[in-house]
């Protein structure tokens, strides 16, 4: 079992991130199979859209939108004085999702958001649609906030 921990302000809170061994090797898509938390405030975002503040949807594929709908969701942990840092879930919403051509973009764009060997829990679901037709993606998150 492959287990990172730190921990985070004056020891008021911890995170632990677990990848059993025989689960498979979550890491190399970009996510962790487990996130344990003790201390901190949790909060829950609404899914995130790749709506900009004018309510113009930013990106015409699936990659563009989901670093949008990253920068939203880093862009709201920030108004409650959180950061990427501390997400430890995110469910992801995809509409027709195709495995086969998508994976690696999908895995490519939550390494570029959260880099390193503690990335968050992850759940991919491939869906029929969203709020909107030109909607391809949607990214709920929770965080844990010192």
């Amino acid at each position: 079992m492959s287990v990172g921990s730190f921990f985070l302000g004056k020891a008021s809170m911890s995170k632990q991130y677990i990848n059993p061994a025989p689960l498979f090797a979550s890491l190399k898509f970009g996510f962790s199979q487990i996130v344990t938390v003790q201390g901190g405030r949790t909060v829950y975002l609404s899914g995130q859209t790749p709506f900009n503040a004018e309510e113009k949807v930013v990106g015409v594929n699936r990659r563009e939108q989901m670093q949008q709908c990253l920068k939203n969701v880093k862009t709201a942990l920030e108004a409650v004085g959180g950061s990427l840092s501390d997400v430890v879930s995110l469910r992801i919403y995809m509409v027709n999702y195709n495995p086969d051509a998508e994976v690696n973009a999908i895995a490519q764009g939550l390494k570029e958001f959260f880099p390193g060997e503690h990335p968050p829990a992850t759940t991919w679901i491939g869906i029929s649609s969203l709020a909107l037709k030109e909607f391809l993606i949607e990214i709920e998150a929770v965080a844990v906030v010192k």
